[in-house]
C-alpha cells in the first residue's frame, strides 16, 4: 500500500508531502491544476520518466527536485528487497532525485530503503507495488504475452503450478535438443576430417602409447646413460669411503667394527649401554645395505650407446607428436582411446541414437504438460469471459461479446499456446482483437473490469487510474465508479477523475488546484476531509454552483 508521496520542486509543486490510506481515493481538480503529477511521480519513483521526460518534471528554474514515495511492505516485497540485498524496514522509502549540472545536462539517482538502486531493479520492483492505467490505455495489451499472463493469473494455484511444470519441462527439452544438436554438429564436422582423423589414429597407434609416466622414465634412463662416465667415478669415490679406506685411513665399515666391538665390551661393564649397542649395529647393517644398492646401480651403468640411441628416438617421436596436437602424453593417449571409439567401434553413432531417445522423451513430456496447460487455460478462458461479461454490460456495453482465443504457437517455457483477447461491443460487429476495434473509453472500461476481475491475484497492491473514465456518460460513469469503489474493498486504488458519480463514491478525496504568485503558476493539494468541502467540490464538477443540490444527493446516497 501506498502511505505516503513527498514532492519537491517538481512540475508546479514547490513542496509537498501527503499520507494515503487505504481503500478508493480520487484526484479532482480543474484542467491543467496538475492532479495526473501526483501519479506521474510515482511512476517516475518507479522507473518511468526517462530521458526529457524525466527532466521535464523538474520545476522550471530549480536546481535540484526531488520524489519520494512510502509503501508498506508484505512478505512477497520483503522477500524481493532480501534477494536483491536492500535492507528490510518498517516501510519501504523509494526517492529519486534530479540535479542540475553544467548547462542543459542533468543527472538522475534513485534509492531503496537509502542504498541506490539502478531501473533494472526499479522496474522488477515496480509490478510488487503498483498498476498504473491510463485513459485508453493499449500499450498494455500490445506488450507481447501481456494478455496470455492476464489469462494466467486469473488461473490460481493448480495453474501456476501447471505453469511451472511447463517451464521445467521445456528447459530440460531444451537442454536435451541442445545436447543433441552439438554432438551432431560434432559428429559431422568429425565426418568432413575423416581421413585426417584416421591418419592422426594410425600415427597415435603406431606409437604404441601405454604409460602416460613413460617421457617421465625415459628422461632418467637418458641422463643415467649420458652422465654414466661422472656416475661412475662418484660410485668408485662411495667404495673407497665406505668399504675400502682412502688417503690410508680405515673404511666406514672398519670405523663401524672398531666402534661396535668396543660398545660391545663396554657394554660387559655396564647393562644400560645395550641399547646404543643395539642401535650401532643397525647402522652398521644400513651401510651394508647401502653398499649392496650401489653394487646393483653400478652394474646398470654400463655404458649402451645403442641403448641410448634407442631412448632418444623415443622420446623425439613423443615430443613431436605432442607438439602436432598441443597434448602431454596422457591427454595424447586419452584422444588415441577417444580416435578409437568414433572410428572403429562407430561411437558418434551410438551416442547419437542415446541423445535422439533422450530428446524424444523430453519432447513427449514437453508436450503432455502443454496438453494439460491447454486444458485449464481453456477453462480460465470461460471463466475470464463469464466475468467480464457481467462487468462490462453494466458500465454501457450491454451488446458487447467477448472471447478469449487460445491459438497454437512453437513451445517456450510458457507452454503452446498464444492468447488473444476478440472484442465487440456493437451488434453485427464481429468479434476482432480489442486492441484493434475497442475505442478508448471501452479500452478504458474493458481494463476496469480486468483489474476488478485479476484484483485478488496480480501481486500488486496500489492500483493506479488516470482519467480512466473520461469521455462516458454520467450513468455509465456512475457504474464505473461503483466498481472502483468495490474494487477499494480489495485493494488500494487511486483515480484522477473529472466525474461527480466517480468522486461521489470515494473513500478519500485530495482536490488538486492552482494560483499564480508574482508571475508563477503553483499547484497545491489539499484533502477534503467534511462534508461541505466535498459538496462544494462535486458541484463544480458537475458544474457550479446550481449543481450544489446534486453534489449533496450523490454525497447523501454514498452515505446511506
Amino acid at each position: 500500500m501506498l502511505t505516503g508521496l513527498r514532492l519537491q520542486n517538481i512540475a508546479l509543486i514547490d513542496s509537498l508531502e501527503l499520507d494515503f490510506s487505504s481503500g478508493f481515493t480520487v484526484l479532482t481538480g480543474e484542467t491543467g491544476a496538475g492532479k495526473s503529477i501526483l501519479l506521474d511521480a510515482v511512476d517516475a519513483v518507479l522507473g518511468g520518466a526517462q530521458g526529457t521526460n524525466g527532466i521535464r518534471l523538474l520545476r522550471n528554474g530549480c536546481e535540484r527536485g526531488c520524489i519520494e514515495a512510502r509503501f508498506e511492505p508484505n512478505p512477497l516485497l520483503n522477500q524481493w528487497l532480501n534477494a536483491a540485498d536492500f535492507e528490510l524496514e518498517e516501510e519501504l522509502l523509494l526517492s529519486r532525485e534530479w540535479r542540475r549540472l553544467d548547462g542543459d545536462r542533468f543527472s538522475s539517482r534513485s534509492r531503496i530503503n537509502g542504498s541506490s538502486a539502478n531501473r533494472q531493479q526499479l522496474l522488477e520492483l515496480r509490478p510488487l507495488l503498483i498498476d498504473l492505467t491510463v485513459q485508453g490505455q493499449s500499450q498494455q495489451l500490445s506488450r507481447p504475452g501481456q494478455q496470455r499472463r492476464w489469462l494466467d493469473l486469473h488461473g490460481g494455484e493448480d495453474h501456476q503450478q501447471l505453469l511451472d511444470s511447463a517451464s521445467l519441462a521445456w528447459h530440460r527439452w531444451r537442454q536435451a535438443s541442445l545436447a543433441l544438436k552439438a554432438r551432431e554438429e560434432e559428429a559431422q564436422r568429425f565426418e568432413q576430417d575423416r581421413a585426417e582423423q584416421e591418419s592422426l589414429l594410425e600415427q597415435l597407434e603406431a606409437a604404441q602409447l601405454e604409460d602416460p609416466d613413460e617421457q617421465q622414465r625415459l628422461d632418467q634412463e637418458q641422463d643415467r646413460l649420458v652422465h654414466g662416465v661422472r656416475l661412475q667415478e662418484g660410485l668408485a669415490l662411495l667404495f673407497a669411503r665406505f668399504r675400502e679406506g682412502a688417503d690410508q685411513a680405515p673404511s666406514l665399515q672398519d670405523h663401524f667394527a672398531a666402534g661396535i666391538h668396543e660398545l660391545h665390551s663396554m657394554t660387559q661393564l655396564d647393562g644400560s649401554l645395550a641399547p646404543l649397542r643395539d642401535q650401532a649395529l643397525d647402522l652398521e647393517a644400513g651401510v651394508e645395505d647401502l653398499l649392496r644398492c650401489l653394487d646393483q646401480y653400478g652394474l646398470s651403468l654400463e655404458s649402451d650407446p645403442e641403448h641410448l640411441d634407442r631412448i632418444q628416438n623415443r622420446l623425439a617421436e613423443l615430443k613431436r607428436l605432442q607438439r602436432l596436437q598441443g597434448l602431454d602424453l596422457k591427454d595424447l593417449i586419452s584422444l588415441r582411446d577417444q580416435l578409437r571409439q568414433q572410428l572403429v567401434e562407430g561411437g558418434f553413432a551410438a551416442d547419437l541414437e542415446r541423445l535422439r531417445i533422450e530428446e524424444q522423451q523430453r519432447s513427449q513430456e514437453r508436450d503432455d504438460i502443454n496438453g494439460k496447460l491447454h486444458g485449464s487455460r481453456s477453462r480460465n478462458a470461460r471463466l475470464l469471459q463469464s466475468s467480464l461479461l457481467e462487468l462490462l454490460p453494466p458500465m454501457g456495453l450491454a451488446d458487447v461479446r467477448f472471447e478469449v482465443e487460445l491459438l497454437p504457437v512453437e513451445p517456450s517455457q510458457l507452454g503452446a499456446d498464444a492468447v488473444r483477447f476478440l472484442f465487440s461491443a456493437n451488434p453485427g460487429q464481429p468479434l476482432a482483437p480489442l486492441m484493434e476495434v475497442a475505442s478508448g473509453g471501452e479500452m478504458s472500461r474493458f481494463l476496469l473490469a480486468l483489474k476488478t476481475t485479476l484484483a485478488g491475484v496480480d501481486g500488486s497492491s496500489t492500483l493506479l487510474f488516470d482519467e480512466i473514465d473520461a469521455g462516458v456518460s454520467g450513468r455509465v460513469s456512475g457504474a464505473m465508479g461503483d466498481l472502483l469503489h468495490t474494487l477499494g474493498l480489495q485493494r488500494q486504488v487511486f483515480c484522477v477523475t473529472h466525474q461527480p458519480l466517480v468522486a461521489a463514491v470515494a473513500d478519500h478525496h485530495f482536490r488538486v488546484s492552482k494560483h499564480v504568485s508574482n508571475g508563477v503558476t503553483h499547484s497545491r493539494v489539499s484533502r477534503l476531509r467534511d462534508t461541505r468541502e466535498r459538496r462544494r467540490e462535486l458541484a463544480d464538477l458537475a458544474g457550479g454552483d446550481q449543481a450544489e443540490a446534486y453534489a449533496a444527493s450523490l454525497l447523501d446516497q454514498h452515505t446511506a
